[in-house]
């Protein structure tokens, strides 16, 4: 029994630094602030697939962030649930900002079509992001509550691993924006209806079909797609299949993507335009 309770204390509060090995740190402050000391920026794969929404990462994967982030998801260090979180805050943020600028545009368009006299076909409050009307329930007008919606991994391997890292990763991310004053929640509504391939090794092209039609909004998750601004969180984005196929499960309840964050992308993906 000792040395099971030991062998599981190893596992959860790790001696080393899950970053570089540093003793005596779960996560040291110079991994800390690889991981966590930068903004966010715009991410693309090569090839952008088709539905892709405009995502932000926080770090490369590679090195340090690797690391931990293996080590939270294959090795279940719970503990590192929190700086993975503060990552994935980050870019959040930055999906949310270029979201609330397009909502602070329609909301100017509005109020111009209103001084010509012309009026919503419903006449009731909403904001529309993309098209979409969004309710503001649960946010104030300068301060919508953001839906964080996980993309879920196989059931299988959360069977395996004991958790869901994306979905524990985002709860993080969640409570790091409401500490910084930003309303948010995690709206855990997507989940697979079928099985699926092991994505190792597949392309670009097989990964998108693999998942296609694989998702599916929970039955009751409607309504809380339109509690304001959708955003799609994971930890790792390689080729966007899993976002692509998230983005049409929601569309196919109702809802519309506004933006997607991850804590990672392979470096390439950072210095390739979308044009």
């Amino acid at each position: 029994m000792r040395g099971w309770w030991q062998e599981l204390v190893g596992l959860v509060l790790p001696v080393d630094c899950a970053g570089c090995g540093a003793p005596r740190a779960v996560l040291c402050d110079a991994c800390w602030e690889a991981l966590c000391g930068r903004a966010a920026r715009r991410v693309w794969p090569e090839p952008v697939p088709p539905g892709l929404p405009a995502v932000y990462a926080a770090v490369a994967y590679a090195d340090e962030a690797r690391s931990v982030l293996l080590a939270h998801k294959e090795r279940g260090v719970l503990g590192l649930a929190g700086p993975l979180g503060a990552a994935l805050a980050s870019g959040v943020r930055a999906a949310a900002d270029v979201c609330e600028r397009d909502m602070r545009g329609t909301r100017d368009m509005r109020a111009l079509r209103g001084a010509q006299g012309v009026r919503s076909s419903r006449g009731r409050d909403v904001r529309e992001v993309g098209g979409v009307g969004v309710g503001v329930a649960g946010g104030t007008r300068e301060n919508p509550r953001l839906v964080l919606v996980p993309v879920p991994s196989a059931r299988c391997a959360v069977a395996a691993r004991g958790h869901d890292p994306s979905r524990r990763i985002a709860q993080a991310a969640a409570g790091e924006l409401r500490r910084a004053g930003r309303s948010a929640a995690v709206c855990a509504v997507l989940r697979q209806r079928r099985p699926v391939a092991d994505q190792t090794g597949l392309g670009a092209r097989q990964r998108l079909d693999n998942l296609a039609g694989a998702l599916e909004v929970a039955a009751g998750g409607e309504r809380l797609l339109t509690a304001g601004p959708v955003l799609l969180v994971d930890d790792l984005m390689t080729t966007g299949a899993s976002l692509v196929e998230a983005v049409r499960a929601v569309a196919a309840a109702g809802g519309r993507v506004a933006g997607a964050a991850v804590v990672a992308a392979p470096a390439r993906a950072f210095g390739v335009s979308s044009t």
